[in-house]
């Protein structure tokens, strides 16, 4: 049962993984070669090419170059010095962001307020006063 799970089971699992990963790994992500070569060389040639794969064929891990960020997360999206996405809790700017949408909203909610007072004054009658005891 082993020999079975060492000799077909696991090359085989490995080769589908790599044609995966090979496949949803962006082109600038991509070592070496193109991309449509890699996924030639993973699916011509079981358990070498998913093995070259997995050494030479995608930038992983802190072997990654360029800017943290570039292909992670959302565009424009903050992240740490890692290039792990920033959380929103952790992200100065987005706290900011609230503060500045929470006043507008608070802004907004007191102008909606006075325009119901006017709206309700007008129903009223102009010669009420606000409490709504007629003299």
């Amino acid at each position: 049962m082993l020999r079975i799970l060492l000799t077909i089971i696991v090359p085989l699992a490995l080769w589908v993984w790599a044609f995966i990963d090979c496949l949803t790994t962006p082109e600038d992500q991509v070592k070496h070669l193109p991309k449509p070569v890699w996924v030639l060389i993973v699916l011509l040639f079981p358990p070498v090419g998913p093995i070259a794969w997995l050494v030479a064929g995608k930038q992983r891990g802190l072997l990654r170059t360029g800017a943290p960020g570039d292909d992670d997360g959302l565009p424009g999206q903050p992240v740490r010095r890692d290039g792990r996405p920033l959380a929103p809790d952790d992200d100065p700017e987005f706290l900011a962001s609230l503060k500045k949408s929470n006043k507008d909203h608070e802004d907004m909610l007191k102008q909606w307020e006075a325009d119901l007072r006017r709206r309700e004054q007008e129903l009223r009658g102009e010669d009420e006063p606000e409490d709504g005891r007629k003299s």
